[in-house]
């Protein structure tokens, strides 16, 4: 039986959150600071919103914004904090280790798979940093990664559409190649055609005024007053896009 498409979207917060599962999302991946392009949430965002939702959620594992060669301490960091992902019952983590040559950090990768598994793991677009993608490809594949998240080798995902499809050509359904960055419900359709990927990745962020009153004369119109969310309205749709390729 041939399988729906699958639309994870990147979420900030719990009020984030909330709005992509009401739009449809199949899947969330969880973050603070996506302006960094994600960094972990708090232990209490997390849990909270594993407690309300029944989605698959696999918050990101990230201490930082910047590249992905860590030190020990930060890994530690991370290990710590996947663990406790595992403990609060979450579907799965996303994480993404490189060494100082941009090849795949594999003793890291696994050790984080073997620790929460039978979570299931992502690699995020570290993937599209390192500097032999089909090299990697194997290595996750090896590792025992659930799903690779990538643009590509380039910014957007449309732009790296054609080293998309010879991935998930090579990868033959070992392991999941998920399109992401600049995904959108007008390109969605023509992105799912040239690299028959069935799982999609976007953030589809909109910003929401803040509702405060008052604020002192210094702070009034300030951009800082206003936070993203995530557009449930621009989520249905691209699930609408998504359900009439079937």
């Amino acid at each position: 039986m041939e399988l729906g498409y699958i639309l994870e979207i990147a979420t900030s917060d719990f009020e984030s959150t909330r709005s992509a599962v009401a739009g449809g999302a199949d899947r969330i991946e969880l973050c603070a600071n996506l302006g960094e392009g994600g960094t972990t949430q708090s232990y209490g965002v997390i849990k909270k919103c594993r407690e309300n939702f029944d989605v698959k959620l696999y918050p990101i594992i990230r201490v930082r914004g910047g590249d992905f060669f860590y030190t020990d301490e930060e890994f530690e960091c991370m290990r710590y904090d996947a663990l406790q992902c595992k403990y609060l019952g979450c579907h799965g983590v996303v994480i993404g280790f490189l060494n100082r040559d941009a090849s795949i950090d594999i003793k890291r990768t696994a050790q984080l798979v073997e620790a929460v598994y039978p979570l299931g793991v992502t690699f995020h677009r570290a993937f599209d940093r390192c500097r032999a993608p089909f090299e990697a490809l194997e290595q996750l594949i090896n590792i025992g990664c659930e799903r690779i998240l990538t643009s590509g080798q380039q910014l957007t995902a449309p732009e790296g559409a054609g080293l998309i499809a010879e991935l998930n050509k090579v990868a033959n359904g070992r392991i999941k190649i998920m399109p992401g960055s600049g995904v959108r419900a007008g390109n969605v359709m023509e992105l799912a055609a040239q690299t028959q990927c069935k799982e999609f990745h976007t953030s589809l962020r909109e910003l929401k005024e803040s509702s405060m009153t008052f604020f002192p004369p210094a702070f009034e119109n300030n951009k800082e007053n206003n936070h993203y969310s995530v557009d449930t309205e621009a989520v249905k749709t691209m699930k609408n896009v998504l359900n009439a390729l079937l």
